[in-house]
């Protein structure tokens, strides 16, 4: 009996949990009205409140119209609340440029989303069967690379303020149809769903049918192995969330990522790909562009063992991955523009400048320097040794500095490639220089060889990421 199979699988999965308020996601067609059906006849045994929500998606015509019309008029048969949305596919699709079921599907979820906030409801039924699934999986099969692209539709999944549930994934749409008319269910049926200009719907009607007549149970077999991929691609995943922060650094202002190559390439090539698939969601916001395939994967994988010292690349929406010596550097071009032609003159002493980047220089003059020391983040110089007022810009064509050890000057290209500075970096280090446009400090890095003080006075200059960071006192 199809009523004892979703019952285990629900128990085998621990789907529901007694007392909670589920939208179930009606069509009108016969996958959703049997899940509206059974969740209702269980109601009582589940002790459920239940709801049903349809999406009217005004793309054939009247029809849709008429779909929701028949679940309303069911919804008050069985007394369920009925709540209906309208969504204008068309208008997304051209807006968004999308396809229609692309597009539908985003709607439909937005509106699912919004009634579960609105209906504070713990649960999303929706009505995916074991055909479904092996619909999905054979397109996995046809579009996709990975393991990611062979889950499959899962079981459930965190959604909106709750998750979404898929009761009839162990049932064919034959022991669907079957149970509509045992319960007397007159469902609408969707003439579309026999066009084969879709690829699932060619698969539905020419593929499906002949691998069924090979295997009677192979909607079970392919949920079986929907199940262990999920399992086992869950597992790789939080490996590699663990991994993340330890090989990857991630910064938010502006977003962008560095990978140490030689850390990151002692992991097997499985974790790899995750950190790097964990690192696009970061910098893409979660939502990697569909442009975004195995291609860019392995072309990365390739950056990473590539025996050329500097290589850019570049991905959807203007990410760039550059390789630079030892390290990957992932960062959008637009988040260079923040700091081009960045120029304070530093009139008065003390002063603290705030920098695009957010980070902040504090100015000071002292006369006991005993308590400071000179580091990466912090620079020191006899007051009387300096042309005033100084300045803290970017580069500039004809830049050079002379620092200790030394002879001579150099240019500030040759000195960012002896420290192995990464192109798109340059651009964006700070320079402390003198009103004679002598550079005394690239910040975090060189310095202008320290003078003999006979004043005892000096200024000090000290460089926070953060603005309660002490690291240079």
């Amino acid at each position: 009996m199809m009523e004892n199979k979703v019952e285990a699988f629900i128990e085998k999965h621990q789907l529901i949990e007694k007392q909670r308020r589920v939208i179930v996601g009606v069509s009108g067609g016969p996958d959703s009205m049997a899940l509206l059906h059974f969740l209702w006849s269980r109601r009582a045994k589940y002790k459920l409140d239940i709801i049903a929500v349809g999406v009217d998606h005004q793309l054939r015509a009247h029809v849709s119209e008429q779909d929701m019309l028949y679940v309303k008029k069911q919804c008050k048969q069985w007394n369920i609340p009925f709540d209906m949305s309208k969504v204008d596919v068309t208008s997304y699709e051209r807006k968004h440029k999308v396809g229609t079921q692309l597009a539908a599907r985003t709607l439909r979820y937005e509106v699912f989303a919004e009634k579960m906030k609105q209906y504070e409801a713990d649960y999303l039924a929706l009505g995916h069967h074991g055909d479904d699934q092996i619909e999905t999986m054979l397109m996995g099969m046809i579009r996709m690379t990975s393991l990611q692209g062979l889950r499959g539709i899962p079981i459930k999944r965190l959604f909106a303020r709750g998750k979404i549930i898929r009761p009839l994934l162990p049932l064919t749409k034959e022991e669907i149809e079957s149970y509509c008319t045992t319960y007397e269910i007159k469902p609408r049926i969707d003439d579309s769903n026999f066009e084969t200009d879709y690829t699932r719907n060619e698969l539905r009607l020419r593929v499906v049918p002949v691998l069924k007549d090979k295997n009677h149970y192979l909607h079970q077999t392919i949920q079986q192995l929907s199940e262990t991929i999920q399992e086992d691609e869950a597992y790789i995943m939080s490996e590699a969330e663990k991994l993340l922060p330890h090989i990857v650094t991630l910064r938010e202002s502006p977003r962008c990522a560095t990978i140490e190559i030689n850390h990151f390439t002692k992991h097997p090539v499985s974790l790899q790909k995750r950190v790097f698939r964990l690192t696009l969601n970061y910098l893409y916001k979660q939502n990697i562009p569909d442009k975004i395939s195995y291609t860019h994967e392995q072309i990365f994988l390739q950056l990473l063992e590539d025996s050329t010292s500097n290589k850019l690349l570049h991905f959807p929406q203007q990410l760039h991955v550059e390789k630079s010596y030892n390290n990957v550097y992932l960062f959008f071009k637009q988040a260079k523009k923040t700091t081009e032609a960045f120029h304070v003159v530093i009139e008065d002493i003390p002063t603290q400048v705030s920098l695009p980047d957010q980070s902040v220089i504090k100015v000071e003059r002292v006369y006991d320097i005993s308590t400071y020391r000179q580091t990466a983040h912090c620079f020191i110089y006899p007051e009387a040794a300096l042309s005033f007022p100084l300045h803290i810009r970017h580069r500039q064509a004809g830049d050079r500095m002379s620092y200790e050890g030394l002879q001579g000057s150099k240019k500030l290209k040759d000195i960012f490639i002896d420290d192995k500075v990464p192109r798109h970096r340059r651009d964006q280090i700070y320079l402390l220089t003198d009103d004679e446009a002598e550079v005394l400090w690239l910040v975090g890095m060189r310095k202008k060889a320290m003078k003999q003080n006979n004043d005892n006075s000096y200024i000090v200059v000290t460089y926070y990421e953060e603005l309660n960071n002490e690291e240079g006192k």
